[in-house]
Order: structure tokens, then sequence, then C-alpha cells
């Protein structure tokens, strides 16, 4: 007899695995294009000399801050508009930074290290924050100021200095390290996008308009393959269960959820735009947050604690990097609150704590973050010392301007201003002293202030610092000629300020200061050279012009004095000292009419300048016409009785003609 045997129930089909993205090598070669572009780029600028200005949305600064429109503005502002329609295609497609975390979470998971996002409430605000900052807050501090933060100054679209802008080779490469690999270990894939960069915050808002996303079909199960591949930390089968589309700000249209998705479901296409789309299913439960409200505040305040104390540390960590280690260094931060409170704690692979009790990876932690925070509290306290110094040197800048006119005495201090300079002198010397590093511009900025304060040793000493370290600004090496002309050695001033017409070639203040210096040192030849080759440069100036004629008078060429006043007058009408000179010189070489005419235009600007008056009176007295003369001498003792000149004058023409005696 036969057994019976039971029926063969089909089993549960084997749960698929995630396929692979079919789009990933397609942005990878993109993102390989674009920094193709940009070495060109770079390229281009060492072999002409001068290229269009950076493709940065950070240039975009300089509208905000004095209303020039360059090359990366025009760029931020059309990828903005461009996310409003189609979506965050650059950050996903083109940016070179997410570029820089996919690679890093690449070369991490390679290693078996699966990033995992923060997910923080609070330090989600901190590209909002900087975007503030770094676009709105100059906007807004120029209104303050009365100037419309809407009207353009001028256009600078092509440059000779391209790396101006941009850190050195170090700088740049540690600013990779942080915003890349840092950023993705501690904080998760795109974790610079997410809790640092300041132009995501405007691609984000602009994303929430643009009617172009990823959208789902009824042939979805939820399987939730496309939150597993999403790189942006989206909960992409929640969204599109929810709203039938990504509302996400943060998709950058990757398309890695389209191109794994097994039945097909999603795909990117035109729609209802997100800000009217209704949930389609009935709000879940509230998920449990992350983060207790605790950790929160701690990670906030960490992240500017790391803020103040890393940015601008030697004068070379700049913004985007501190951003992005403050974000690191708070997270170090709530590791160390949580390996403090709980008695059990692990992260990723590593346990560092059990029932209380620190483990073996425990103790290196502490290890590890105990060197973190003495590095902290040291940055900390250098850059507290520097800010304070650097506070005083910013208030002395009125001083500092009036310094770089040649012919300006240095200023007279009070007590008070005194003592701070010596503060700032001795904060200066101490950061230079405990740094690790020579900390960028303080040797400048040290000698300024030692001049303003008359310590000349200082002055020499930290001004040659920031010469051999290619740190000399502009202000720094005038004042360097003018320490060098007050102690005789007109060699040393020339040097200094022809290095300071070769840091601003198109700034008259380095010609005319250079000049004046050299015609207090009696070399005229020389200081005629300077000014004239500031003319050919900026024939517009009237400060260049003006000087040349009155070298050219003190070198005993009048014909050149009156052509270089004229001009004068020609570029300011008003100009009242050129007119004067000019009328001098005028009655010096016997045209006595155009003396007149100049002398009598100055005099109703200043109907009470006795001096010019009695100008007026001489140049009368040329002309043939000393009754006018003895009129406008007559005048003068008026109003200064017993004038020691006006009565030689006048002596003079009574001797020479007597006045007529009046009809009978």
């Amino acid at each position: 007899m036969a057994k019976a045997r039971l029926p063969v129930l089909p089993s549960d089909p084997p749960a698929r695995t995630i396929r692979k993205s079919r789009t990933s090598k397609w942005r990878a070669a993109s993102l390989v294009a674009v920094h193709l572009i940009v070495a060109a780029h770079v390229a281009h600028w060492l072999v002409a000399g001068r290229t269009v200005t950076p493709v940065e949305p950070s240039e975009a600064m300089a509208f905000a801050k004095g209303g020039v429109i360059n090359a990366g503005l025009i760029f931020f502002a059309a990828t903005i508009l461009l996310t409003a329609l189609f979506g965050r295609f650059f950050c996903g497609w083109a940016c070179h930074l997410v570029a820089l975390q996919d690679l890093s979470r690449w070369l991490l998971e390679k290693a078996g290290i699966r990033p995992r996002p923060l997910r923080s409430r609070l330090l989600a605000w901190v590209p909002t924050v900087a975007f503030f900052y770094m676009f709105l807050w100059p906007a807004l501090w120029r209104l303050w100021a009365g100037d419309d933060p809407t009207r353009v100054h001028g256009t600078e679209l092509t440059t000779s200095a391209f790396w101006e802008t941009f850190p050195g080779w170090v700088v740049a490469i540690l600013t990779l390290l942080v915003c890349g690999f840092l950023c993705v270990y501690f904080l998760g894939a795109k974790g610079f996008c997410t809790y640092a960069c300041p132009y995501g915050a405007a691609f984000a808002a602009a994303e929430r308009l643009a009617p172009l996303r990823v959208r789902v079909t009824d042939a979805c199960n939820g399987c939730g393959h496309c939150t597993a591949v999403c790189t942006s930390n989206v909960r992409v089968h929640e969204e599109v269960r929810d709203y039938g589309m990504v509302v996400d700000p943060g998709c950058m249209k990757c398309a890695d959820c389209v191109s794994v998705c097994p039945n097909d479901a999603l795909y990117l296409g035109l729609g209802r735009l997100p800000l009217a789309a209704g949930r389609r299913t009935a709000p879940a439960a509230p998920r449990r947050a992350a983060l207790s409200r605790g950790e929160e505040i701690v990670l906030g305040l960490a992240f500017v604690a790391g803020l103040a104390a890393w940015r601008g540390l030697y004068g070379e960590i700049p913004f985007l990097m501190s951003l992005g280690l403050a974000g690191v260094l708070a997270f170090l931060a709530l590791l160390a609150l949580r390996l403090a409170r709980r008695r059990d704690l692990a992260w990723r692979r590593w346990r560092f704590k059990r029932a209380g009790a620190l483990l073996p990876a425990g103790h290196v932690l502490v290890a590890l973050l105990a060197a973190v925070g003495t590095a902290w509290i040291y940055a900390g306290v250098l850059r507290a010392e520097a800010a304070l110094a650097d506070r005083v040197y910013r208030g002395t800048a009125p001083q500092r301007s009036a310094l770089v006119d040649a012919t300006a005495a240095p200023p007279a201090l009070d007590a008070a201003v005194r003592r701070r300079i010596e503060g700032a002198l001795g904060r200066y010397e101490r950061i230079e002293r405990w740094g690790l590093f020579p900390w960028l511009g303080a040797p400048g900025r040290r000698a300024a202030l030692a001049y303003l304060a008359g310590d000349a040793a200082t002055f020499s000493a930290a001004a040659r610092t920031a010469f051999e370290r290619g740190e000399a600004t502009f202000e720094l090496a005038l004042l360097s000629a003018r320490a060098a002309a007050e102690r005789g050695d007109l060699g040393a001033a020339r040097a200094a300020g022809e290095a300071a017409i070769g840091l601003a070639l198109d700034r008259p203040e380095g010609y005319a200061a250079l000049a004046v210096l050299l015609a207090r040192g009696g070399a005229l030849d020389a200081a005629a050279e300077v000014l004239g080759r500031g003319l050919a440069r900026l024939p517009a100036s009237t400060r260049l012009a003006y000087d040349a004629g009155v070298v050219a008078a003190m070198r005993g060429r009048p014909g050149e004095a009156i052509g270089a006043f004229a001009r004068v007058l020609e570029l300011d009408p008003g100009h009242r000292m050129a007119r004067e000179n000019l009328a001098g010189m005028l009655a010096a070489a016997g045209r006595f009419e155009e003396s007149v005419s100049l002398y009598r235009a100055a005099l109703r600007e200043a109907p009470g300048d006795l001096d010019l008056r009695l100008l007026l009176a001489r140049a009368l007295a040329g002309a043939g016409r000393p009754d006018e003369a003895r009129t406008e001498v007559a005048r003068v003792l008026a109003g200064s009785p017993g004038h020691p000149a006006a009565e030689a004058l006048r002596s003079e023409l009574a001797a020479a003609s007597p006045p007529a005696s009046p009809a009978r």
C-alpha cells in the first residue's frame, strides 16, 4: 500500500538582495568630468596669467560685501534657479565636495565601515545660519551703513589673482580630509552637506519649489531598498508612501533609489509641487527622536565652541573647514557625554563600556578624547589671544589709514589707547611664541601697532619677519618706507616703497608716498620718475598730478609744474591748492593776467584768506595794475593791521608808482 504524501507547499520567496545602482557610474563620471574642468580652469590661469574669476559659490560674497559681480555670483544664482526648476541635480552630479564625500564613503565601505547618519535636529540648522552669515549679514551691514545692498559697484569677470581667495595646499588637503573622511565617518554619508554646507541651505530652499521629483507608482511594495541605498540620508520609502513623492529637501537627485527599485516603481517626473503635496496615508505614530534634548544641547554648545576655537586658527583655517571640524568635535563631545552617563556603550564595531566598567576600547577612547580636549583648549586659548589683539588692531584703523599719506605726522595716542596697543603687542608675541606654527598676518599687525606706539625695535623685528614670510601688506610696506626715511636710509625707503607699489599697482597712495619720501630726502629726480610711472598707469589721479606739479616746481621746471597743475584742474576744477599753485607759477613765469584770474577764482571760494589776497595783490602789481593792488593790500591790512608782508608791499607800490591825485 503506497504511503500518502503531504502536498508540498511553496516556500516564501527568498529576500531579494539590493541590486547595484545603474546610475552611480554615470554620476561618478560626471563628478570626475567636473574636476577635469576645474583643472583646465586652473591650467588656463597658469598658462595665460589671467582667467575667468573662480566659479565658486563662495565668490558670491563679493557682491554681498561690496556689490561686485563675478563669475561665482552668476554661477551661484544660476544653480539656485535651476534647482528651483529641476531639483538639487547640481549637488548630486556636479559638486566637488559631494564627490569627495562619496569617495570617502566608498573607501570606508571597502574597509568594512558603513557610515551612519547622526540625525541631529539642532545641527541641521547650521547650514542655514552659515548661509545667513556669509551672504545676508554683509548685505544687512551695508544697508545699515547707508549703502543699497542691491547696488552694483563693479564687475570682475576675469582675474590674474585666481588663487587669492583659496588656501594653500596644506590647508586645502586638511580641508578635504575634514570635510570628506572625518565628516562622513562621524556624521554619516554627506555629513558635511547635512550639517555644514552653507550653499546647501540655498539649494535646499530652492529644492522645495522644484516640480521635478522622485515619484512612485502603485507597484511599490515598501521593500525599503530605496532608503538603504540613499546616501543623502532620505527615508525614501516613507516619503513616497506618505506623499507619493520625495519631499525631503535633502534629496540630491542621485537617482540611486530609482535605479535599485526591484519593481521599477520609482521614477523622476513632473507633477504636483511638494508644497502642495498632501499625505496619502494617515500620520504614523511620531518617530522617537534619535537624540534627547540634553544631547542636542550638548551638540549645539560643542559646535559653537569648536567653531570659535578653530576658525581662523593660525590665520589659516577657513570657514568651511571650521564648520566641518566643529561638527566632528560636536559628535565627539556627544560621545564623551554618553561614555560618562551610560553603563553600556557601543558604537559601530567598538564596545567601550559594559555594566559600568570601561573596556580596553573604552580606555583608548578616553585617551583619545583627552587628547582632543587638550588640543581644543589649546586652540581656544590661542584663538582668544589673537581675537583680543586683532580687536585692538582693527580699532586703530583710522590712525593706520592716516599714515598711508607720507605727509601726515604719526597721530598722538592717549594713555588708554597706548595701554591697549601694548597689551595687543604682548598677545601677538605670545601667540607667535606658543604656537606650533607661524600665525599668518600676526607679524605685520604687530609691526603696525609698534609703529603707532613708537617702538622702533619691535617694529623693525616684526616687519622683517613679515617680509621674510612673504606676508608684507601694502600698509606695512609703506610704514617700512616711512621708518627707513625717518632714520635717514633713503635706499631702504625706496626699496620698501617700491614693494608697496608692487603690492598695489593701481593705488595712487603708493606712488605718492614714495615720491614724498624721496623728495624730502633730496632725490627730486627719483621722485619725479616715480610720479611719472604712477601717472602712466593712473592718468586720472589728481593726487599724482598735483604731486608731480610740486616736484616739478622744486626741480625748477616751471613749465612742467604749470602743465601738471593745469591737468589737476581739468580733472577737478574745484581743486583749490592746484589753482593757487598754478596761479603762483604763472605769476613767476610773468603770466600775470592768467594768475590774477585764478587768484580771483580762489578768493571767491575763500574770501577771508588774507594770504591769498596778498598774492593777488602781487599779481596785480606785476600786471601793471597798481591801484587794484593797493585796494587788495588795504583789505589785507584791514583784516590784519600791521601785517608785515602787506606793509612791505604797500611801501613797494608807493615807491614805484604813487597813487594818482584826485581831480580838482
